[in-house]
C-alpha cells in the first residue's frame, strides 16, 4: 500500500448536510483515546495500544509521515490525520465533530505520551467540555523513562519541558530550582543545544548532578552522568553528541538550595543596612539592592511596604 493511500484530508470524512443531521440525532458520541508510542524501540508498544490503533476510526498524529514508518513496523494500516501544533486550533472542531457523530479518535505524537510537550491539550480540552469520554493508554515517556533510570531522588519531581534558550530565562529557571521544596527536575533539549544547556550550568557554577539521556530504547542508546564538568568531558569524548534527542535529570545539590529561613531582622532594617552599607540614597534602589541578594528571604511585596513605612517613619 502507498504511503499516501493513508493519509487523508478532512473532506474525506465530512457526510452530506442529510447525513449529518440524521446521525448527530442518532449516533453515540464516539471515545477519544490518548494513545503512547514507543519513543525509540517499535517492540515497546503495548498490545492494548496496537489494538486501539488498528480498530479506531482514525488516528490524529503529529506527523503523519513519521507515525506511518511506526504504523507500517506493526502492520496498521488505518486512517492518519494530521494534528501538530500548527494547526491543533483548527482540528480540533473537525475531530470533535467525527467524536459527536460516534466515530473513536486515537491521538498519538512522533514518539512517546501525547500532550507532554506535544500537541493534544487543545482536543482534550474541548472533548471534556463537550462531554466526551477521554481514555489514556499508558505506555512510554521519554521524561519518565529518564527519571526511572537517573538514580535521583523521586519523591518528588518536577517536569519543565524544553530548557529555556535565552540567558536570562535560564537564571530565572535555575533560581526556582534553588527555591523549591523539589530537587529533581526533568527536561527536554535539542541535540544542537545539549552541550549549550551544559556550558550554561559550569558557567553559573551550578551544584547539580546531572543524568543525559540519548536515544533512549534504541541500539545506540548512551547515559551521561555526573557533574557538569564531567557531563562535558562525556559528551566530548563521545563526538557525535548533536545527534538524538535528549532528556535531561538535574539534581540539585543540598547545600546550592535556597534555605526558607525565620527572618532573623525585619525588613526594614535590611533596606537601612542596605543604603548605609552600599552608599544607596533612596529606598528604591535599596529594595533593589536586597532583592538582587540571594540570602534575602523578603519578598519584593514585604520590602515594598517596608520602604513605604520607612517613609512614613522619617517624613
Amino acid at each position: 500500500m502507498d504511503d499516501q493511500e493513508l493519509i487523508i484530508e478532512e473532506d474525506a470524512f465530512l457526510p452530506s448536510p442529510a447525513e449529518e443531521a440524521e446521525d448527530t440525532q442518532n449516533a453515540e458520541p464516539g471515545t477519544l483515546y490518548i494513545v503512547a508510542t514507543p519513543i525509540g524501540n517499535s517492540r515497546d508498544m503495548s498490545i492494548r495500544g496496537r489494538a486501539i490503533l488498528s480498530d479506531c476510526d482514525m488516528i490524529a498524529a503529529e506527523d503523519t509521515r513519521r507515525s506511518m514508518v511506526l504504523l507500517n513496523k506493526l502492520g496498521i494500516r488505518n486512517r492518519l490525520v494530521s494534528n501538530h501544533k500548527f494547526n491543533e486550533y483548527g482540528k480540533a472542531r473537525f475531530f470533535l465533530q467525527a467524536l459527536q457523530e460516534g466515530k473513536s479518535v486515537a491521538v498519538i505524537t512522533d514518539a512517546g505520551t501525547p500532550c507532554i510537550s506535544d500537541p493534544g491539550n487543545e482536543l482534550i480540552k474541548a472533548a471534556v467540555k463537550e462531554g466526551i469520554r477521554v481514555v489514556g493508554v499508558p505506555g512510554c515517556c521519554a521524561a519518565v523513562n529518564a527519571l526511572s533510570i537517573s538514580g535521583f531522588d523521586l519523591s518528588s519531581f518536577l517536569f519543565f519541558g524544553f530548557f529555556p534558550r535565552e540567558n536570562a530565562d535560564r537564571k530565572k529557571l535555575l533560581e526556582k530550582m534553588r527555591r523549591g521544596d523539589t530537587k529533581t527536575f526533568a527536561f527536554y533539549e535539542s541535540p544542537k543545544r545539549i552541550m549549550d544547556l551544559v556550558d550554561f550550568f559550569l558557567a553559573v557554577e551550578a551544584q547539580v548532578q546531572m543524568c543525559l539521556c540519548n536515544d533512549m530504547t534504541k541500539l545506540h542508546e548512551m547515559t551521561f552522568r555526573g557533574t557538569p564538568s564531567e557531563v562535558k568531558e562525556q559528551l566530548l569524548t563521545k563526538g557525535n553528541y548533536e545527534k538524538g534527542e535528549y532528556a535531561v535529570i538535574v539534581e540539585v545539590a543540598d547545600g546550592y538550595l535556597f534555605r526558607k529561613e525565620e527572618h532573623a531582622v525585619s525588613a526594614e532594617a535590611l533596606l537601612i543596612d542596605s543604603m548605609v552599607t552600599q552608599s544607596i540614597s533612596n529606598v528604591k534602589d535599596a529594595v533593589a539592592a536586597v532583592l538582587s541578594d540571594e540570602n534575602n528571604s523578603y519578598s519584593k511585596n514585604e520590602l515594598k511596604a517596608a520602604a513605604l513605612n520607612l517613609k512614613k517613619l522619617f517624613s
